[in-house]
């Protein structure tokens, strides 16, 4: 079940991600400029903003394998149909349409890993299934980026859209039947905003999402305009970026049981500020901004399905809400960034980019020193 939750994030992540590498074919193939491009991350972020708690909400009580697999049905539909549309405002109604199921999946992949795993397993049980968002950063968006660039922008669509559809087959056979998570109603809510734990950590998500978007919206034309690299180096960075996603997300879940959420949420929080700063000072050298990508990367994904095990740690009985309200936090956190980062990049200001967002990254250090746990909280693993 894992694994095909795993997958499942795969398909989510490399469908989230992959027009931030194929922009330049995007902005040719429909003859708008990068910046509007750039509108299906920043718009679609808020469409994921919006929907994961509403969709977390309207499908509480549903059988969670008619839900998943339902879900992963709808994307793989809405990519088929959008290899085959003509024009940019076609294809972008049609990513919100495929968006709204995608804010659904990720928050109900990581309730239904913390609820069907033993509760000393839970956190690593949600690094685990989180693991698929490195996986799409290490293949989906490259292969994306690769097949954009040879064949065209349809291409990758269409290979995203049959992917989706094995997805759903795998989550149709693997997920049990008759399984549900809490149901999340309106005294629920009001408890996960009364608590400031939980609100620190939300704080978190958006900014650490904020600071990583102003930059990885951008980071096709930017490695063109700055490192001078082709399709190719493209490629290159974003897979680069994407294994050694998987090897902080592996590492995050071998080591969150013995180290603790919080020193490991710290680590890679660190990882990520290291890197980007790495990205920011060696701009314009394209072996520097490969190296900053390269440290980056560990803590991507790893710092994601951290925050969400700390969220459900710190309200399990409300585990299904604290996710949900997470991811949408994170795509409002995203949909900043790419907001900020699309009005620098129209204005030419491409180093600015960089070091704002360095910036940010690390004045969420500030605030995830803020949430270092009590003792009592030691003893709970949060």
């Amino acid at each position: 079940m894992l694994t095909a939750l795993l997958i499942g994030n795969f398909i989510i992540g490399t469908s989230v991600v992959a027009p931030a590498g194929i922009l330049n074919e995007l902005s040719d193939g429909l003859d708008v400029t990068i910046r509007e491009a750039s509108y299906l991350i920043a718009f679609g972020s808020a469409v994921l903003c919006i929907g994961s708690p509403l969709m977390s909400w309207l499908t509480g009580r549903l059988d969670r394998r008619l839900a998943m697999a339902g879900a992963m049905l709808i994307i793989a539909v809405c990519h088929i149909v959008s290899a085959f549309v003509s024009t940019f405002v076609a294809l972008f109604a049609m990513r919100m349409v495929m968006l709204l199921a995608a804010a659904f999946f990720t928050p109900q992949a990581a309730s239904i890993a913390g609820i069907a795993a033993a509760p000393e397993k839970r956190a690593g049980a949600i690094a685990f299934v989180f693991i698929g968002w490195s996986f799409a950063i290490a293949l989906g968006v490259p292969i994306a980026t690769a097949l954009a660039s040879r064949f065209g922008w349809p291409a990758a669509y269409l290979a995203i859209g049959f992917a989706a559809a094995v997805s759903f087959l795998l989550l149709a056979t693997a997920l049990p039947s008759h399984f549900k998570t809490p149901p999340v109603d309106l005294q629920a809510w009001a408890s996960l905003f009364r608590s400031r734990d939980i609100l620190l950590l939300l704080l978190i998500t958006a900014i650490v999402a904020c600071a990583q978007y102003m930059i990885l919206t951008f980071i096709a034309p930017l490695l063109v305009l700055l490192g001078n690299s082709d399709a190719d180096g493209i490629s290159i960075a974003i897979g680069l970026f994407g294994i050694t996603g998987i090897i902080g997300s592996v590492t995050a879940a071998r080591i969150v049981g013995p180290v603790g959420p919080f020193t490991t949420s710290l680590i890679f929080a660190g990882a990520i500020a290291i890197g980007m700063c790495i990205w920011s000072a060696g701009a314009q050298i394209y072996a520097a901004m490969l190296t900053g990508v390269l440290i980056w990367g560990i803590g991507f994904s790893a710092i994601n399905s951290l925050q969400q095990a700390r969220l459900v740690l710190a309200a399990p009985a409300l585990s299904a809400g604290a996710v949900a309200l997470n991811t949408s936090v994170l795509y409002i956190g995203q949909a900043i960034g790419s907001l900020i980062g699309g009005v620098l990049f129209d204005r030419g200001h491409y180093l600015s980019i960089g070091y704002l967002a360095t910036a940010v990254m690390v004045a969420s250090l500030g605030v995830l020193l803020m949430t270092r746990p009590h003792n009592a909280d030691v003893s709970a693993g949060v």
